[in-house]
């Protein structure tokens, strides 16, 4: 495991720490908006108080925190392994390059101390996964993964109701920030209701350190809603979705290749819309979780000083 200059300072400063993801840079978006994105993410975690650390496997080392050389390089990278909680371990061990998923990256930032992790959106339960049992692994995770993980939901291709379903069977905390409903990625209500409401960094910090306190595993879920004029409305977006899902099907494409797909084809199907909104809900996420490593950083500092 290596880090960065940035992280290992901040490290040695017990400054907040924010995870960040690779996969948006090597599979969520075209060069150069992913390393631009990337960068503006950074940015975002940095002005909201927090250091960024983003995430990868780069000749089988473990990088919490890259430079801008690093970043840019991964960007335009061919034939990046997406890794998860499965492959992780031996894309190291065989001196391969990976961007890490929400699992894998949940790992990661649990071995560097990382309590904050920032994304886009979690995945979920594959719609028709009654008959192919796609599943994906983000789920089991975060039951299992003491990392606060903010999103804006689970994305809207996926069968959100059975997300959810699976998140309460495994324990895991969903919370909704500053609404009653669960948001879908590039809408912020999916139609229905989140298990919890929280409407501030504050309460969602002090969720987490009491789970530690209360010896809890998994982490949290923070549905962070997109900001409301970027949002793309459910009823534009579900006969897109239903598009891009029967060309998937009629292709044959599954397992690790449907998400990026899905993505892709409705980049196109929106002219573009999508990207421009799924840029706005990283960048707010990554305004939140900066907020919450900050309140974490802060309850630690004051019960230190109430044990000295």
């Amino acid at each position: 495991m290596k880090f960065s200059a940035e992280v290992e300072e901040a490290r040695e400063g017990n400054l907040p720490l924010v995870a960040l993801e690779s996969t948006i840079i090597t599979h969520g978006m075209p060069y150069p908006q992913n390393v631009e994105t990337a960068m503006l993410v950074e940015r975002t975690v940095r002005e909201a108080g927090a250091v960024p650390a983003t995430i990868a496997v780069i000749d089988g080392v473990l990088h919490i925190g890259l430079s801008e050389s690093e970043l840019t390089a991964l960007g335009q990278a061919q034939s990046v392994a997406k890794l998860s909680r499965a492959d992780i371990a031996a894309c190291i061990a065989t001196g391969g390059t990976g961007a890490t998923t929400v699992a894998a990256t949940m790992i990661a930032a649990r071995l560097a101390g990382i309590e904050v992790f920032a994304t886009g959106g979690i995945g979920g339960v594959h719609r028709g996964a009654e008959t192919t049992f796609d599943i994906s692994a983000d789920l089991a995770e975060l039951a299992q993964t003491a990392v606060t993980v903010v999103a804006a939901g689970a994305k809207a291709i996926l069968d959100i109701p059975k997300t959810l379903e699976v998140l309460e069977t495994y324990g895991v905390p969903v919370i909704a920030m500053g609404q009653d409903s669960f948001p879908a990625f590039w809408s912020r209500d999916s139609g229905l209701g989140a298990p919890l409401r929280m409407d501030s960094a504050t309460e969602v910090a002090a969720a987490h350190v009491t789970r530690g306190y209360m010896g809890l595993p998994g982490g949290q879920l923070v549905a962070n809603p997109i900001p409301v004029d970027e949002e793309i409305p459910p009823q534009d977006l579900a006969p897109i979705i239903a598009q891009a899902i029967s060309e998937a099907e009629a292709q044959g494409i599954a397992s690790k290749s449907v998400t990026p797909f899905l993505l892709a084809r409705i980049f196109e199907l929106t002219e573009g819309q999508s990207l421009r909104a799924n840029i706005a809900l990283v960048l707010n996420n990554a305004r939140l979780a900066g907020e919450i490593a900050c309140e974490i950083s802060a309850l630690r500092a004051d019960a230190t000083e109430n044990t000295a």
